[in-house]
């Protein structure tokens, strides 16, 4: 009986809570501050106090000069979060033709490799001693 109490309590604090939160105007700086409801443009990089880029969002066009698979490497959208030391730790591409993700750990060749593309996928796994195991359904 006193967890029915309990409940119906806890219940009628939050039904107070969700109307004090209606009823009583939102007041903060990000509200005053003209923001844009969009940031445009082809590349974004983040970089650390030392000016190093630790991370970058990016629009690589179609290179017909790079051949992947038989046909030219496709205009990819390519995520990289790098390591203090500028390594890519984590990739993350989208094209036409699939995507990837690739996580690498802290010695070389050390990662694993996500792809699908096309009607195909696979998860490869790569150790520091350059073992392999390659996953595919």
């Amino acid at each position: 009986m006193e967890t029915q109490r309990l409940l119906i309590v806890l219940t009628v604090v939050n039904l107070g809570l969700l109307g004090y939160q209606l009823v009583h105007p939102h007041s903060g700086v990000a509200a005053t501050v003209d923001v844009p409801a969009v940031i445009r443009g082809r590349a974004l990089e983040i970089v650390d106090d030392r000016g190093m880029v630790r991370a970058s969002l990016s629009v690589l066009p179609e290179d017909p000069k790079v051949i992947w698979n038989g046909k030219p490497y496709p205009e990819t959208v390519l995520l990289r979060l790098m390591s203090p030391e500028g390594r890519p730790n984590v990739k993350l591409g989208a094209s036409k033709r699939g995507s990837g993700l690739l996580i690498g750990g802290e010695s070389d060749p050390t990662y694993i490799q996500v792809i699908a593309e096309g009607g195909d996928s696979k998860l490869r796994l790569i150790n520091k001693d350059g073992l392999e195991r390659l996953i595919t359904p």
